[in-house]
């Protein structure tokens, strides 16, 4: 079994693992970091979104072997101790979320865009949140939720 090394929320990580094994699994059965969501293992529905070298991937079709030697950041990586990143309590604060299932994936998603673009319109976060599916919501509250974070964020993170 190949060897994976790679930093995840600033802890540098080892383990074997099998080759097929996807990154998604590494992170939840290996590392116990159950904040990353499996919703649909087909790439379609962005619950399972982290970050690698600080872009949005979908871990659900990354392999672990593939972020050997990565910095890879997971939901429960953002908080600072009891202080929300900006866009968790944006997502808070504007009731962004229903039953939760998708949000760990739309902050990564969002928090992305917003070091991409700092100050999005409402049709780029739509576009942007396209990949991450929300059953409960009709994302109205999520897009402000997401704007809100992209103003305290303050041009990104």
């Amino acid at each position: 079994m190949p060897a994976v090394t790679m930093t995840v929320n600033g802890v540098s990580r080892s383990a074997d693992v099998e080759g097929r094994t996807l990154l998604v699994d590494f992170l939840r059965e290996q590392l116990a970091l159950t904040g990353t969501h499996v919703g649909c293992d087909t790439s379609q529905c962005g619950a399972c979104v982290v970050h690698m070298n600080g872009q949005s991937v979908k871990s659900c079709t990354c392999l672990a072997v593939d972020a050997d030697g990565a910095d890879v950041t997971t939901i429960e990586g953002l908080a600072n101790g009891a202080d929300l990143h900006p866009m968790q309590e944006a997502f808070r604060e504007h009731h962004g979320l229903q039953c939760g299932f998708c949000t760990p994936g739309m902050v990564m998603s969002a928090i992305d865009l917003v070091n991409r673009n700092p100050s999005p319109s409402e049709g780029e976060v739509r576009h942007w949140l396209d990949g991450n599916f929300c059953r409960c919501t009709g994302y109205h509250n999520i897009v402000k939720a997401v704007m809100a974070g992209a103003d305290a964020m303050g041009g990104g993170s």
